[in-house]
């Protein structure tokens, strides 16, 4: 993976990676803030302002001048808002990627966010809420974020409250925009069939005039707990869904690596020991996964399914048994290796587009300031052992750091509390 990193005096970041064995071109647009640099007030506003910024500039005025005319080059573009980062991008065919920086740059530094357009995508938001909130496959995450970190900024939805949405002003977008869209906080990505020396030229014109100003600061993750959690959210729905997981590391944390491969073990696929005792062997589940989610300053395996209502005990049983098993026993060589090379796998082919390239590497500068590549990456998975994988899993498999998040009709807190032990 080759790119270029550049710094302009105005301290925006650049990474260029040409890619000359490619037919495309993506440009992307990263700010390093999210939800979690909301206030209590502001939460939604991250997310809503990723919304506005679509709605007209001076040079195209409205949303059907912005899509039009990437619609007409055939191009994907989207955005989206995470806790921590927001992004825009466009993919296109290479000799389109002037246009694909003209648009992206230009509804990121000067959209007009008119109040009428604001008033209007109110509706619009409040419906995605509801949307999402008839997605109990989705909501269960939100319910277990939120059951580690209460009413912390990482602990709040990205969406947001709908009375948020329904009090926005334009001031407050305004404010955000010039608090945490800066240049030191902004990492600008072109990836493709490119001459880096014309796009950079490019930048530098189109972003000569971004926002400047200090780079906010997020508040810290405060992680008390004593004994298992649990969140019952009684809703009406098909199946019980559950994300039964523990707090685990940030996404600096020198064991990060021995945990992916753990979580690989556990239920990365389809030959992996949950979705064989889940599924296969049991037929509780049609999907049952386990993952890990990290930040600067925390994070957490989780393993997530929707099973029958009166299989839900059952499957949470099966689930914690396997936790206790991989904290108990060494894996074996042959299931190490296995789990090794499929994240290194997945990993190759997650990274073969110029949409893949350029969002790995500004993901990474965005987040971390710096890029560890792909190859130091997969050194740092080869060298995980057994021993590793074991002694991260005594470690995060505790009853103090277990939780439980549950949406479904039919749920007994206090039996599911019984359930709840990794040391017995």
């Amino acid at each position: 993976m080759k790119y270029q990193k550049l710094t302009l005096k105005s301290g925006l970041r650049v990474i260029l990676a040409p890619m000359q064995e490619t037919e495309t071109a993506t440009v992307i647009v990263m700010t390093g803030v999210g939800s979690r640099y909301e206030t209590e007030k502001e939460n939604g506003l991250a997310h809503f302002l990723e919304h506005m910024m679509f709605k007209g500039t001076e040079h195209r005025p409205n949303t059907f001048d912005i899509s039009r005319e990437l619609d007409a080059i055939g191009a994907e573009y989207n955005a989206y808002t995470a806790k921590d980062h927001t992004a825009y991008y466009a993919k296109v065919e290479a000799h389109h990627w002037e246009t694909a920086l003209d648009v992206v740059s230009d509804i990121f530094l000067h959209s007009k966010l008119p109040q009428e357009e604001i008033e209007r995508e109110k509706g619009t938001i409040l419906q995605e809420i509801n949307m999402y909130e008839d997605m109990p496959a989705r909501r269960v995450s939100e319910h277990f974020e939120k059951l580690l970190y209460g009413e912390q900024p990482l602990g709040r939805e990205i969406l947001g409250p709908k009375e948020n949405i329904k009090s926005f002003k334009r001031a407050d977008f305004i404010k955000y925009l010039n608090r945490g869209y800066t240049a030191d906080n902004v990492v600008v990505g072109v990836a493709g069939k490119i001459d880096p020396k014309k796009v950079k030229k490019e930048i530098e014109q189109h972003f000569a005039g971004i926002r400047t100003g200090k780079r906010p600061a997020f508040k810290k993750v405060k992680e008390v707990q004593t004994k298992p959690e649990i969140s019952v959210y009684a809703k009406k729905t098909d199946q019980t869904h559950m994300i039964v997981g523990v707090r685990a590391y940030d996404m600096d944390h020198k064991d990060r690596f021995a945990l992916a491969v753990l979580s690989n073990i556990l239920g990365g696929n389809m030959s992996s020991r949950l979705f064989i005792e889940v599924r296969e062997r049991r037929g509780l589940a049609y999907h049952v996964s386990t993952s890990v989610d990290t930040y600067h300053d925390a994070g957490y395996l989780a393993t997530q399914c929707g099973v029958e209502h009166e299989n839900f005990e059952k499957a949470l049983a099966v689930i914690l048994s396997e936790y206790k098993k991989i904290a108990r026993e060494l894996v074996s060589a042959e299931e190490l290796s296995r789990a090794k090379e499929n994240i290194k796998g997945h990993f190759a082919l997650g990274l073969e587009g110029s949409d893949d390239i350029v969002g790995y590497l500004v993901t990474q500068e965005t987040l971390r300031h710096e890029i560890i590549l792909p190859k130091e990456r997969m050194k740092a998975i080869d060298k995980v052992t057994a021993d590793d994988v074991l002694r991260v899993a005594k470690d995060i498999f505790v009853n103090k750091k277990l939780n439980l998040a549950v949406i479904g009709p039919k749920v007994s807190e206090m039996r599911v509390r019984k359930l709840l032990n990794l040391e017995s």
